[in-house]
């Protein structure tokens, strides 16, 4: 499977994350060819924070995964740069390649993650390769969508935000 093959994957999740109301945050986890979890972000459906689309991929990629080896890289595709504490989950789970779409400036964690430093105690815990802007315009235009879609709140003017955003200067 190819990183945009995977990152439409993403894409197509954020579109039913939408469709059911919530933000056009969506993740795919992809492993031997095969995407073995999916999530969208479920902030307003959970009324809680720590619901991200990528965090709830990986949590179910994991319980599919457990401990046993794995026979290839473990690949996640996100619509929006992911958060240090979803950096972090990707660090901890041995995520091989995180493709995202779309930077988010206030929380994105690629710039954390490119800069971590190696310790031999721990070798297996390292960043990810990171690919930034893996089609940016379409997740633009989702968050621009979804903006107009309502009543404005804080989800709607930062989705605003992200829509009209372009590159920013953190991307690794």
């Amino acid at each position: 499977m190819t990183p945009d093959e995977l990152m439409q994957a993403a894409l197509e999740t954020a579109e039913q994350g939408m469709t059911n109301g919530e933000l056009p945050i969506g993740a795919a986890v992809e492993l031997d060819g095969d995407i073995i979890a999916r999530a969208w972000t479920r902030d307003n459906s959970l009324n809680r924070r720590l619901v991200h689309a990528d965090l709830l991929a990986m949590t179910a990629a994991d319980e599919t995964l457990g401990w046993k080896p794995r026979p290839a890289p473990l690949r996640l595709a996100v619509t929006l740069e992911p958060c240090l504490m979803c950096m972090g989950a990707a660090m901890a789970l041995k995520v091989t390649d995180v493709y995202y779409a779309l930077e988010s400036p206030a929380d994105g964690g690629a710039r954390v993650a490119a800069t971590w430093p190696y310790d031999p105690a721990l070798p297996w815990y390292r960043p990810p390769a990171i690919t930034a802007g893996l089609r940016r315009a379409e997740a633009q235009d989702k968050f621009r969508r979804y903006a107009e879609a309502g009543p404005d709140n804080a989800f709607r003017r930062w989705s605003r935000h992200l829509a009209t955003t372009g590159r920013t200067e953190h991307t690794p």
